[in-house]
């Protein structure tokens, strides 16, 4: 990690000052990535649940699927309002409310045994969630200027990578740990771990250099400072709400983001529907399911510390996306030929996961990088709060659509579905942005 904070200029600090900014750089990315891993135990415990609720709640896939969607709708949700609103209300601070909350529904959430209950707290919750991430996005544009942020971007989305894995290990562990709870031990015991990484952040980070006693850090590149410097005088000319009105004229902004949506119906799909495909089809036990899945987010986890990285050193970071695509389209197409139960087939069925894990995570964690690039440190809460909600929308449409597709056209149609799309965002990636105006923002900087 040192190597990635390293550089030639001091970016406007004195030398003492910039042994001070490398720090609590380092801090926040740490602290927030560790963090934001740990509150994935109390976003997708339901969908590792899934089976359990559906066996001791008489629930149906399609209502699994609907409980799903509900928090993925209110998480684009919260996305598209919560992402301005953390510039204008303090990014740490909307942490702190959306950690809190979400704690608390998950606790509530295992004493109702009401589906139409259980769809509200669930929307609240993803609506709640959603104030974290573009809040940690601001906070490491904050202390990562733009050559390094494609490595400060790809190491947080690691570790929510590697928070799906949490999340799948925390429900195991529930189970295992307390089989008198039932399926309710998935939504109290995982709610542990967000709470005590919580702590952590809020005692040992601070929200900007400024709140730390330094200066604001200048971009070396002159170009990235102007545009910077004009961001911030439109706002000052136009209002508040402005920076949606600059984003989503920007093509490449939105071309990016229109991928955004398209990866996450893949990336959804695979992981909310993944465990229940090992239980459904091949017969095997719930916990089973649940241990053989782990394959895919540890993918995710180390696809995202990789390719955003590389990224860093390229002109455009949207060329690695065709390569990226196409290798998860082949990825998946396995699962339409194997059979975990035959000799061999379960550890070629892993490392398909995990392969198809790490290049459809990688994807979405370049468009954050290139989201991040495009915004600023100005616009950097709007632009990853609307990365959100595209995010999002696709992967409430996965719930949606898939619990009904797997009993009417078989799991095979889903991962063909999958297959199709991945081929679509390549394409899209292909797009030339086109106006002076996309090629001169930062995420096209070189």
């Amino acid at each position: 990690m040192e190597k990635h904070i390293k550089q030639d200029s001091s970016l406007g600090y004195r030398p003492e000052e910039y042994q001070r900014f490398r720090r609590y750089g380092l801090w926040l990315l740490i602290l927030f990535s560790l963090f934001y891993a740990a509150l994935y135990c109390t976003r997708l415990n339901l969908a590792n649940a899934g089976a359990k609720m559906m066996e001791e709640l008489s629930l149906t896939s399609g209502q699994i699927g609907v409980l799903t969607a509900c928090l993925f709708w209110g998480y684009a949700a919260g996305n598209l309002l919560g992402g301005r609103w953390t510039e204008l209300l303090g990014a740490k601070l909307s942490i702190v409310i959306s950690a809190s909350l979400s704690i608390l529904i998950n606790i509530i959430f295992g004493f109702t045994g009401s589906f139409p209950l259980m769809a509200v707290l669930w929307t609240v919750n993803g609506f709640v969630q959603a104030l974290s991430w573009p809040a940690g996005c601001a906070m490491i544009a904050n202390w990562w200027p733009s050559e390094h942020r494609g490595f400060a971007i790809g190491f947080a989305n690691a570790f929510a990578g590697f928070g799906q894995a949490m999340a799948t290990a925390s429900v195991a562990a529930a189970f295992l740990l307390f089989p008198g709870l039932d399926w309710r031990s998935a939504f109290w015991v995982p709610a542990v771990f967000p709470l005590v990484f919580l702590a952590g952040f809020v005692l040992f980070t601070r929200e900007s250099p400024k709140a730390a006693g330094l200066p604001e850090y200048r971009e070396e590149d002159s170009g990235l400072r102007k545009n910077e410097e004009e961001m911030e005088a439109l706002i000052r000319t136009h209002g508040k709400l402005y920076p949606y009105r600059y984003l989503l004229t920007n093509l490449r902004f939105v071309i990016t983001q229109l991928i955004q949506m398209l990866i996450s119906i893949a990336r959804y799909g695979l992981l909310t529907w993944i465990p229940l495909y090992f239980v459904e089809r091949f017969g095997v036990n719930i916990m089973d399911g649940l241990v053989t899945s782990l394959a895919l987010p540890i993918g995710m986890g180390i696809g995202s510390l990789v390719l955003p990285v590389l990224t860093d050193r390229i002109r455009n970071r949207l060329r690695v996306v065709p390569a990226a695509s196409f290798v998860s389209a082949a990825a998946i197409a396995g699962f339409l030929f194997l059979d975990p139960r035959t000799g061999g087939g379960l550890f070629i069925t892993e490392v398909l996961l995990f392969i198809a894990g790490f290049f459809v995570y990688a994807i979405s964690a370049v468009l954050n990088a290139v989201t991040s690039d495009i915004s600023g440190r100005v616009m950097a809460g709007t632009g990853t709060g609307i990365m959100g909600f595209c995010a999002y929308l696709g992967a409430g449409l996965q719930s949606m659509v898939y619990g009904p597709l797997i009993h009417l056209g078989g799991w095979n149609m889903v991962f063909i579905s999958m297959i199709v799309l991945l081929v679509l965002c390549a394409g899209l990636s292909a797009v030339p942005a086109g106006t002076k105006k996309d090629r001169n923002t930062a995420g096209n900087r070189r």
